[in-house]
């Protein structure tokens, strides 16, 4: 029996607000995630792929500008073989469904299906994808287990994947959740051959739940929470292998720094410096510890400087525990007096506190530095 190779891919998220980034940087990611879509195609291509399963959320939500269709449509072109979209919690086949829009219906490619029921869909000869769409954001039941119940059993030769969308029982932190997918119910179907392979959206960190039962993630990254983003699967399907191949281009991190002295300050400096791919990285600061008003004007320089290059540069707040002492010496370099000296000692006694005196401070530290 000749081998059936697959790709499978989940929560596209096409449309993405991102509002933690800039405007520029914004664009670049909003293209980004559609560029993933034709590297996707590149993959199947490369793979000798029979087809592409998307495992729900497909689009941010059921409302989105029609530039967004009109490009999504542009790099599904670009994938050479039949695919067939899932809607899930983001793009639910609701009464607002983005599939329903005469924009979608008029200017969707031929080669791409958005499934609209459990009915067994024969994407290529010999292999069936047993679809499980959202038709509301707050489904009532485990979709999943009410699919596989009433699944008859599979046609001699015929190989059967379901691709679904939502939380498994083993990693959903709200075990209450009627919605939740119940591995073991899967495992039963894969066990007694009712299904063959099983791919399921929602978590966006690459995951095998069971053997032949994966969350393939989100082809490009959405959270720095997430854990190994930026993947699609390529399965084969009769032998059960899976492959992780890359295809994101962003990355999110979270930077650590215990910061005391102006050593610190270059060890944070120089491990962000050597980051790469600067313009497609956000970066999280999460700082501890104490600096001078000096040393603090000093970091917010050179992180002022920094940020210019990164899509995202900027502390993460609530996990940040940063204070600043005023030190005598500080600013006694400059030899001021008078009116000078009283603004800048009133700086210095307001900076522990008042972000805009600090502010005022590294300025001045940079215009100072600038004269020495």
């Amino acid at each position: 029996m000749d081998e059936t190779v697959f790709i499978a891919t989940a929560d596209w998220q096409l449309g993405m607000a991102a509002r933690f980034l800039n405007d520029d940087a914004r664009i670049r990611y909003q293209q980004a995630r559609l560029d993933v879509v034709a590297r996707i195609g590149e993959v199947a291509r490369s793979r000798d792929a029979a087809f592409v399963v998307v495992a729900g959320d497909i689009f941010e939500s059921n409302l989105l500008d029609r530039s967004v269709l009109l490009r999504t449509f542009e790099a599904l072109r670009s994938i050479p073989v039949p695919v067939v979209l899932v809607p899930g919690n983001h793009d639910p086949l609701d009464a607002t469904a983005i599939h329903d829009d005469p924009a979608f219906l008029r200017g969707c490619p031929d080669h791409v299906t958005v499934a609209r029921s459990e009915t067994p869909i024969e994407v290529v000869p010999g292999v069936e994808v047993v679809a499980v769409p959202w038709r509301s954001k707050r489904p009532t039941t485990d979709l999943v287990a009410a699919a596989l119940e009433t699944l008859t059993p599979v046609r001699e030769g015929v190989r059967r994947v379901l691709v679904a969308h939502g939380a498994v029982t083993s990693l959903n932190p709200d075990r209450t959740a009627v919605a939740t997918i119940d591995e073991d119910a899967v495992a039963t179907a894969l066990a007694d051959g009712r299904i063959h392979f099983a791919v399921v959206g929602d978590r966006h960190s690459t995951t095998e739940i069971l053997p032949r039962f994966w969350y393939p993630g989100t082809p490009e990254v959405t959270d720095r929470h997430e854990t190994d983003p930026g993947n699609v699967l390529v399965v084969a399907l009769h032998e059960g292998t899976v492959e992780r191949v890359r295809v994101g281009s962003w990355s999110f991190r979270v930077v650590e720094q215990e910061l005391s002295s102006d050593e610190d300050i270059d060890t944070l400096v120089a491990q962000l410096s050597s980051l790469p791919a600067k313009d497609r990285t956000a970066v999280w600061l999460v700082l501890r510890g104490t600096l001078s008003v000096t040393q603090d004007a000093r970091l917010r320089n050179e992180l002022e400087d920094l940020g210019s290059l990164f899509a995202r540069l900027g502390t993460w707040e609530r996990h940040t525990d940063l204070a600043v002492v005023a030190d005598d010496h500080d600013f006694a370099s400059l030899e001021l007096s008078g009116f000078a000296q009283d603004a800048v000692a009133e700086l210095v006694a307001a900076a522990p506190t008042d972000e805009t005196a600090r502010d005022a401070l590294g300025l001045l530290h940079r215009l100072t530095e600038g004269t020495r």
